[in-house]
């Protein structure tokens, strides 16, 4: 019993908020779901490559001895949470993004990140109360880049605080199916979106919202600054899609699902499947979804939107 007892403790030890020096053997040992798929479905984070899984845990183990030198610095409450989220520890970051906010509750980046999570575990009214609440917060206020936890080749930045909370905001939205709202808030977002990359993103998710509220003319407009010679530094998935709406690209040059990986699945599966949705082919348009959620990358805003589509077809 005694044995039993100090094993837990050292376990639990190791492992807290996620730092752990083999993630792995954690999540086999446990195997405790993240989230809950729309299907109800467990959720359990996926599998790293020895590569990744080693700057995953490094960069995890400075944001941690950061959090411990000083942990009511709202920097490193961030920094955790959102490490600890790339390791696919949602529970986790969660619950950290709430400690920030209980000690930092004028402070909208942690909305910011809570509903981003909260929209990844499929708790869409949550996400959305989170980031309605952080654009109030930033209503008024200088918009600033925000720093990434992983970033593109370039090294540069492409979004902002307040983008994200629009962006955010707008597929939480989207994923509940309250069109409307989403459309609002990716006005919002567009205003923000000053560079190709975010351009692209929030053009994306605008354009399928049109579509989903039977707006074609809007739909088409807001395409109209999408060229395909704009720079990309990291949105290519985006891009490729806009440029296939706009019939600049052919359909079957996104996707093979044959060779895909899941993540190509999730990432550009769902904007095909809305190619075929949108130009009749309903049948086909489900077949993808239905490929998309048989995937392992279900973090993916694409593999989340899958799921919502698909169970309103199927209600």
């Amino acid at each position: 019993m005694k044995t039993s007892v100090l094993l837990v403790t050292i376990i639990t030890t190791t492992v807290c908020y996620g730092y752990r020096q083999n993630v792995q053997a954690y999540q086999t040992a446990l195997r405790q779901p993240e989230a809950v798929s729309l299907f109800r479905k467990p959720l359990y984070p996926i599998t790293f490559s020895a590569e990744t899984m080693s700057m995953l845990d490094s960069n995890l183990a400075a944001a941690k001895a950061n959090y411990d030198r000083d942990p009511a610095d709202a920097e490193n409450i961030i920094w955790l949470g959102r490490r600890i989220a790339y390791l696919w520890r949602y529970k986790d970051a969660l619950d950290l993004f709430s400690k920030g906010i209980a000690l930092f509750p004028n402070d909208a980046r942690f909305y910011r990140h809570r509903g981003h999570r909260y929209i990844t575990v499929r708790e869409f009214d949550k996400a959305v109360k989170d980031l309605t609440k952080a654009s109030e917060l930033i209503r008024g206020k200088h918009d600033e880049v925000e720093p990434d936890g992983q970033p593109n080749k370039f090294n540069i930045a492409t979004s902002t605080i307040q983008s994200n909370i629009w962006y955010h905001l707008g597929l939480a939205y989207y994923l509940k199916g309250d069109f409307e709202g989403a459309l609002q808030a990716y006005l919002e977002c567009i205003k923000v979106s000053t560079n190709p990359d975010m351009l692209c993103a929030t053009t994306d998710w605008l354009y399928m919202t049109y579509r989903r509220l039977g707006r074609h003319e809007e739909a088409t407009r807001v395409l109209v600054p999408i060229t395909k010679d704009m720079k990309i530094l990291e949105n290519y998935a985006y891009h490729k899609r806009l440029l296939m709406y706009k019939n600049e690209l052919p359909v079957d040059s996104l996707l093979n699902t044959k060779d895909a990986s899941d993540l190509d699945i999730a990432t550009q599966g769902y904007g095909v499947a809305n190619w075929y949705l949108y130009n009749g082919q309903k049948e086909k348009a489900t077949e993808i979804l239905q490929k998309v959620i048989d995937g392992t990358y279900w973090a993916a805003f694409g593999f989340i939107a899958a799921e919502a589509d698909l169970k309103r077809i199927m209600e």
